[in-house]
């Protein structure tokens, strides 16, 4: 079956890259994403599958019923892009002003999509069916992934396994990364006002400086990832924004600043949110102001299931030999809403290798300069599809 497959996904490449590209030309960011979703529904509908439009806004399903009875797989892809302007001089570059799909969400739904045309037509040969998950506004926390699971999606039927691909620009096109157990980060935000009195600046005994207090708050909320959490467990504490202060003559009454949280297991989760509050509670009153605190919790730890994550490195070892496989090192403490998904079924999420140092696709993801080797496009695709058999198969 791989070397069939192999071949149909090899005549499907330059279909791929037209479908990439036509995304990739009119980008829309979450919850806008109308003329992908039509798109998305048309290519499905064109397939004979059921499909479902609307779901969570914009987000779509398609539906193939396998001929025997049998377990349910899933295969998500995102399809939201970013608030850049875009700085490829290419024939596909974005019509869209400040809009581009610099995290290569076009080339996820284009696998996806990829791997439903590779299915279809083995209907006969399934036990089971596969729905194709299409979700909106990954980029935008609180995301879309929990309002399409909210809405249905991983139900009727019950989905047993879940696959998701992410484009990599850090691995040479054409090969899969693969990781067992944490792959990315709980992506949290806080954000708290420290509190003083203002005052003359000529006469700062008079007030409380937040400003001065403010900085004091920063150095001691660094020792967090360094002093107060197991040093082998990683834990990012950084601060994005701080803005306070009148002019240049008035000790200044409040300083606001926000930040983002990100560990890899639930303990350090929850002991990083405690010890923010600790630290603006103490810092502030030993210098006589107070403070404002909000923490706000986003996408979970992706944690892909080490069953399945072994099921696609022999499936990709099928399609694209021992060389196809990347075996990912380390986590991302980058986060992603796919993550809600895993929480509902045992799965993984498969990085697809979009890099070609000679033709310079090298730019990371959010950059102006992303693009992507489509050559890479068939080959997710094709190892998806038989992934998603193999687990049929298995189930």
């Amino acid at each position: 079956m791989a070397a069939k497959l192999i071949a149909e996904a090899e005549r499907l490449a330059g279909k791929l890259s037209q479908i990439r590209r036509q995304i990739h030309m009119y980008p829309e960011l979450g919850y806008e994403e109308r003329r992908t979703s039509a798109l998305v529904a048309e290519t499905l509908q064109g397939l004979g599958l059921e499909v479902k439009t609307g779901v969570a806004k914009t987000g779509v399903v398609g539906f193939l019923r396998g001929a025997r009875a049998g377990k349910t797989v899933a295969m998500r892809a995102d399809m939201d892009a970013l608030p850049i302007a875009e700085q490829n001089d290419v024939p596909y570059r974005s019509r869209v002003d400040g809009v581009m799909h610099a995290c290569g969400h076009d080339g996820n739904t284009t696998i996806v999509l990829g791997a439903a045309m590779l299915l279809v037509p083995r209907r006969g040969e399934l036990a089971g069916s596969v729905k194709f998950i299409f979700q909106p506004s990954e980029e935008a926390p609180p995301g879309g992934a929990q309002p399409m699971i909210d809405a249905g999606v991983m139900k009727n039927p019950k989905v047993d396994a879940v696959l998701g691909v992410h484009v990599d620009p850090s691995i040479d096109a054409g090969r899969i990364g693969v990781r067992d157990g944490p792959m990315m980060a709980a992506a949290d935000d806080f954000r708290f006002a420290v509190l003083g009195e203002a005052s003359h600046g000529a006469k700062p005994h008079l007030g409380v400086d937040a400003i001065a207090l403010s900085g004091q708050v920063i150095q001691a909320l660094q020792t967090i990832p360094s002093r107060r959490i197991n040093p082998v467990h990683p834990v990012v504490l950084t601060l994005g924004t701080i803005k306070g202060g009148y002019r240049r003559n008035v000790i200044a009454d409040r300083v606001d600043v926000e930040g983002t949280a990100r560990t890899l297991n639930a303990k350090d989760r929850a002991e990083v949110e405690k010890l923010i509050g600790t630290t603006l509670a103490h810092v502030t009153k030993s210098g006589g102001g107070g403070y404002e605190y909000e923490y706000e919790r986003g996408y979970p730890v992706l944690i892909s299931d080490p069953g399945v994550t072994e099921l696609v490195r022999e499936a990709t070892r099928d399609v694209l030999g021992r060389r196809g496989v990347v075996e990912i090192d380390e986590p991302s403490m980058g986060g992603e809403d796919f993550a809600y998904f895993l929480n509902a079924a045992p799965g993984m999420m498969m990085r697809l290798g979009v890099r070609n140092k000679e033709k310079g696709f090298t730019h990371p993801w959010h950059h102006p300069r992303f693009d992507l080797d489509e050559r890479g496009l068939w080959a997710g695709a094709a190892v998806m599809a038989r992934a998603a058999v193999m687990l049929l198969e298995r189930a």
